[in-house]
């Protein structure tokens, strides 16, 4: 099976989404279809074996659409601006043409017209054009559609429309036919005129909106360099980006952007990653350590070794992410889709109802009121608020996310993170920073201090392979100690290090390695105590029997933890922290951040059914990781979150990733989730509250006690109002702030 994603054109409410995806998951090979009208894109996972993309293509074409293969954002985006400079184009010549027609024809204006206007002729030459030229896309998706026993909302319109411009040459051509029925012969032109003019101004508007919508996107991609200064045969030359190729020796200096993702070999610089993780403070980066592509390099100069280009980088990741969830659909939507696939069926009989209602029991002239009722019928009904209501609102939530460094990575993720209500933490890498540090120096011996008791300790050290040892011996060239020449040296397993320093044994270690050594630290047992109460690890030094200090090391807790924990709180959110460290160094950490419930020496095997066991008391949980080894707790999980770092394993295994690596960020994606869940809703509201309200104003159920009945023009405004309404409604969520 592949997935491949596919732009589709020509359609315009949610009856076409489904009618597309029902023609192509027809076919025998395809595993999925999945239409998003807000993109104009179906994601399709198939066997190519036994359906290719012609047959893909035709399954479309079928019911009136049209394909197109590749997806490049540069080209679409030319075509989608050619295609709205076409619709203002038709929008103005068709509201122009109708409006003459208008003024031709509607009662208190008609008596201002010049007489050339009011012949019904000259209406039909206006109107023809409008009808067939501009009116053209409704037809072309029409009779595809009706061939395959389908219909859509171009149905509606183009039955609607039809009817009025048929009606009316009818009256031109044959007037006396007509008064023969007792009817006063009276053309009806600027009804079908003005609706296409409508309808089509909606679409502009609609059209115009909907590219904001997917503005993340381009930003994104605006974020790119277009030019990378290559070392090559030791020059230095400007090649485009498309060129450079992994292991290229990169120089980029001062205010540039840096071109692809790497290592830096020589130099050292302050680089702006907002892009990427929203925070605003540029990060110091020395040699060895990683630089992203489309980052701003701020201060220094330094060169670097390509290690991720073209669709690798980290950028183009996050492209790919909110280009994928953005064409996702959330249940909610799958729900408006189908209810919109019966809907438009429903329509049409309702009109024919209406129709053959309105003609046998309605007042004369009953035929005249009968088709311009059920005319109004299939114009007020037409779904396009509907299709537009749920994508649109995830476009803009996922794309927000985006910006600050949530990647959401499909609208389902979206919609579930807003009914969390317990959130598990991993401990190692994710409240806390993963990497020991030195966190305490104790003198217990005036002739030892701080720094004589870190040097020794850093000599003996330097020797040995415990995962201790290193922050250690950071900690001492961060200070500039020269280390002591060690002689003897050995390690002690499960207790410590010795060696002889200076001709005098050193010894670093835990309890049993100063017991071995007979090294009396009762007298030190509470400052001991005291740290390893904090869930710190204590070593203890001791030099001829005598204990001269303490080093404490710990891993420390990340700023944002204990912020992040009490805006969850405040949420009312449960918190948890799950760690595979015993009791007391758990319950330490826990009590720093402000977590409540612990579940200690768990191993990284039981996470999964950890997080189980508290779906089963009732709760939708979310699990924090760091993506990798947390990845079958991530995927148990309701919701997946991960930390940035190993990015490529992060996004594969969670539901939302933190790229920014801000735990903050946890409390801001659920909000963001409320806040596009409650957009939604309200969109879905004002969608089938407009048509559940108006059909049966437009069929004419207030005309026997109050006389109102809705002109077909009218309709057609309102029904172009509620679209716009829709997308307007979810562009505001780009003012919200998470």
């Amino acid at each position: 099976m592949i997935t491949k994603t596919f732009s589709i054109k020509g359609m315009h409410c949610a009856s076409c989404v489904r009618l597309i995806e029902k023609a192509v998951g027809k076919l025998g090979g395809v595993e999925s279809c999945n239409v998003n009208l807000a993109t104009e894109r179906a994601t399709v996972t198939y066997n190519p074996k036994q359906v290719s993309d012609e047959d893909l293509s035709s399954a479309v074409s079928s019911v009136g659409y049209s394909v197109m293969e590749e997806v490049d954002e540069d080209r679409e985006k030319k075509e989608k601006e050619a295609e709205l400079n076409k619709l203002r184009i038709k929008v103005v010549v068709s509201l122009f043409l109708g409006g003459l027609i208008v003024w031709g024809s509607f009662p208190g204006l008609m008596e201002t017209a010049p007489q050339i206007l009011r012949n019904f002729f000259v209406q039909l030459l206006l109107a023809t054009p409008v009808q067939f030229w501009a009116g053209l896309s409704f037809y072309q998706a029409t009779i595809p559609a009706l061939k395959n026993r389908t219909a859509n909302m171009d149905t509606l319109v183009a039955l609607g429309t039809t009817v009025a411009y048929t009606y009316s040459v009818i009256v031109t051509f044959f007037p006396k036919v007509i008064m023969q029925t007792g009817i006063e012969p009276e053309a009806y032109f600027d009804v079908a005129t003005i609706i296409i003019g409508l309808i089509l101004l909606g679409r502009f508007f609609e059209a115009r909106a909907k590219m904001g919508t997917s503005e993340a996107i381009k930003k994104l991609i605006g974020l790119q360099a277009k030019t990378a200064r290559v070392v090559r045969d030791n020059k230095e030359v400007d090649i485009p980006i498309e060129q450079v190729v992994v292991g290229d020796v990169i120089r980029v200096r001062p205010g540039e952007k840096i071109p692809v993702d790497g290592m830096i070999l020589e130099g050292e610089s302050a680089v702006d990653e907002s892009m990427v993780t929203g925070e605003s403070v540029p990060v110091d980066k020395k040699i060895d350590d990683s630089v992203v592509g489309a980052t701003m390099n701020k201060t220094g100069t330094f060169t670097y070794k390509a290690t991720k280009v073209g669709k690798d980088t980290m950028l183009s990741q996050i492209i790919k992410l909110v280009s994928d969830a953005q064409g996702s659909k959330a249940p909610i939507q799958r729900i408006a889709d189908l209810i919109a696939s019966y809907f438009v069926p429903i329509v049409i009989m309702l009109a024919i109802l209406t129709f053959v209602v309105w003609y046998v029991f309605g007042p004369q002239p009953a035929f005249l009121f009968a088709m311009l009722n059920a005319i109004a019928v299939l114009i007020i009904a037409c779904p396009c608020a509907m299709g537009l209501a749920t994508p649109t609102a995830i476009m803009v939530g996922t794309g927000i996310g985006a910006e600050h460094g949530i990647l959401i990575k499909d609208a389902q993720s979206l919609e579930t993170a807003h009914r969390v209500n317990t959130i598990i933490f991993d401990k190692t890498g994710t409240l806390t920073q993963g990497k020991p540090e030195v966190t305490n120096i104790k003198p217990l011996n005036k002739s030892f201090g701080a720094d004589e008791i870190l040097r020794l300790a850093s000599s003996l050290e330097k020797g040995s392979e415990h995962s201790l040892a290193e922050p250690i011996v950071k900690k001492a060239q961060e200070k500039k100690l020269k280390p002591e020449k060690v002689m003897q040296f050995g390690a002690v397993p499960g207790q410590g290090i010795e060696g002889l320093i200076g001709g005098e044994k050193v010894v670093l270690g835990n309890r049993k390695l100063m017991e071995k050594e007979k090294i009396n630290i009762e007298e030190y047992g509470k400052e001991i105590e005291g740290l390893e109460n904090e869930g710190k690890t204590v070593m203890m030094l001791g030099i001829k029997n005598n204990l001269v200090g303490l080093i404490a090391v710990a891993d420390i807790v990340k700023e944002s933890a204990k912020e992040a924990v009490s805006k969850l709180k405040k949420m009312g959110i449960e918190t948890v922290m799950i760690t595979g460290d015993n009791e007391k160094t758990a319950r330490a950490i826990a009590r720093q951040v402000g977590i409540d419930r612990v579940l200690a020496e768990v191993l990284p095997s039981q996470k999964e059914a950890e997080v189980r066991r508290i779906q089963q008391e009732g709760k939708s949980v979310a699990m924090v990781g760091d993506g990798i080894n947390d990845a079958p707790a991530l995927a148990a999980a309701d919701i997946g979150m991960a930390m940035g770092s190993g990015t490529d394993v992060a996004i594969e295994a969670a539901d939302i990733t933190l790229v920014n690596k801000d735990l903050q960020s946890i409390a801001s994606a659920i909000a963001l989730s409320k806040k596009t869940m409650k957009t939604i809703k309200m969109n879905l509201v004002w969608a089938f509250g407009y048509n559940i309200i108006l059909i049966p104003v437009a069929m004419g159920v207030l005309y026997p006690v109050f006389g109102v009945l809705l002109n077909p023009i009218f309709a057609s405004a309102a029904m172009a109002l509620s679209s716009i309404s829709v997308v307007g409604n979810s562009l505001l969520l780009k003012k919200v702030r998470i």
